[in-house]
């Protein structure tokens, strides 16, 4: 048997922003209840893995600007292993920069 009940807000289409559940009331009738959309909260780029971003709220759920950075660099645009790869990057190129020059010293020693 198929439950006949009405929208009681906005539009009858099944949208993101419109979902509803049908919920039976202790009083016999069949009503129903707008579902919220769940909050996925910020990621990085697309390009750099679409990965979420620990510790920082979702934008529209947020008192203040504090609860949308985390205290590091890159706080809210990069997650803690992408900063951490970028530090070991940048380390290990300049590592081999001073190889290369220690190097190229010995060889006009020679």
């Amino acid at each position: 048997m198929v439950v006949r009940v009405t929208y009681r807000r906005k539009h009858t289409y099944q949208t993101k922003s419109n979902m509803v559940k049908i919920v039976k009331t202790p009083g016999g009738r069949y009503v129903l209840h707008k579902i919220k959309k769940l909050k996925a909260g910020p990621h990085t780029a697309v390009g750099l893995g679409h990965k979420q971003i620990m510790g920082v709220q979702c934008a529209r759920h947020t008192k203040g600007r504090r609860s949308l950075l985390v205290k590091r660099a890159y706080g809210g645009t990069l997650t803690h292993k992408q900063v951490r790869e970028r530090i070991i990057r940048a380390f290990l190129i300049e590592e081999q920069k001073i190889v290369k020059s220690v190097l190229r010293n010995s060889q006009k020693r020679r």
